[in-house]
C-alpha cells in the first residue's frame, strides 16, 4: 500500500540547514533535501538566488502577518503551493499531457 512513499530514496527526507541572512539577520534554516529542491526550483523560475527568494518572502509574510511563529512550516507550504500550481513548473506540466 505505502510501497511508493516507503521505497523512496533516504536522501530526499535527510535534513539539511542551511545559513543565509532574513531582514539582515543571519539565521539558519533546517528543511529536508526534497523542499531545499523545490524551494531552489522556486527561486529559479523567478531569476533569483535561493536565499533572496526566502529573505523576500520573509519580509512579505512580516508586511502581511507578522512574524510567522513557524517560518520552516511556511516554507514547506509554500512548496506545495508551487506544486499544487501546474504553470509553476511547465516542464511538470507538459510531461502530465
Amino acid at each position: 500500500m505505502c510501497h511508493v512513499f516507503a521505497s523512496q530514496d533516504p536522501d530526499r527526507y535527510t535534513l539539511t540547514t542551511r545559513r543565509l541572512r532574513l531582514n539582515g539577520q543571519s539565521t539558519s534554516i533546517r528543511l529536508e533535501n526534497a523542499f531545499w529542491a523545490i524551494l531552489d526550483d522556486i527561486a529559479a523560475s523567478e531569476s533569483v538566488s535561493t536565499p533572496h527568494f526566502i529573505s523576500t518572502l520573509h519580509t512579505e509574510v512580516l508586511e502581511l502577518h507578522g512574524e510567522p511563529s513557524n517560518f520552516t512550516s511556511l516554507l514547506r507550504c509554500c512548496c506545495l503551493k508551487f506544486m499544487e500550481n501546474p504553470a509553476s513548473h511547465p516542464a511538470l506540466s507538459m510531461a502530465a499531457e
